[in-house]
């Protein structure tokens, strides 16, 4: 017997929300529409996934409300995360932040994010040790830890997330 996609047969908010972020691939793109990725090109090479993957994840995402497609150039799009989105990044940092302590590099953590208005590092929970706050995706900075590897990857995104980069700013 096949598995099915679905959780048509659960009635729980959590079966409900993987029907729509659950399938590979699409947090990571949720996370790096987040970190400022908007092209198709982008995504494809930050993530090295199939081209047709990628078509299915972003449709799939604009159809559900949690990207916006819009047109940047002649013939080519770019994804925007929605409110939709953003409300995600509390469960995508919990990820994120699961995975630093279960699977850490032995250099140290991976990535910093700092609260702007404070200059503070956030804490694990993704509060704001200084000011109490759990701030807002757009209200933080990102940048490279100990633990990042710049070997892996020569990608543009890639690049520019080695520097300082506020959250939801457009990457070069």
């Amino acid at each position: 017997m096949a598995l099915g996609k679905g959780y048509d047969r659960q009635d729980c908010s959590l079966a409900r929300a993987l029907e729509v972020v659950g399938e590979r691939w699409t947090l990571l793109v949720l996370r790096d529409c987040v970190f400022g990725a908007r092209r198709f090109r982008d995504l494809r090479d930050r993530l090295d996934m199939p081209r047709a993957v990628l078509t299915d994840r972003l449709n799939a995402l604009v159809e559900e409300g949690l990207l916006v497609r819009r047109p940047y150039q002649t013939g080519r799009d770019e994804y925007l995360p929605t409110d939709k989105a953003i409300a995600l990044w509390p469960a995508i940092y919990a990820l994120r932040e699961w995975g630093e302590q279960y699977y850490p590099p032995a250099q140290g953590r991976r990535r910093f994010f700092t609260h702007v208005q404070c200059g503070t590092d956030i804490d694990g929970t993704g509060h704001c040790p200084s000011c109490g706050t759990m701030p807002a995706p757009g209200d933080l900075e990102t940048r490279p830890g100990p633990g990042a590897d710049m070997t892996l990857r020569d990608d543009q995104v890639s690049v520019a997330l080695y520097e300082t980069h506020r959250l939801l700013t457009p990457l070069p």
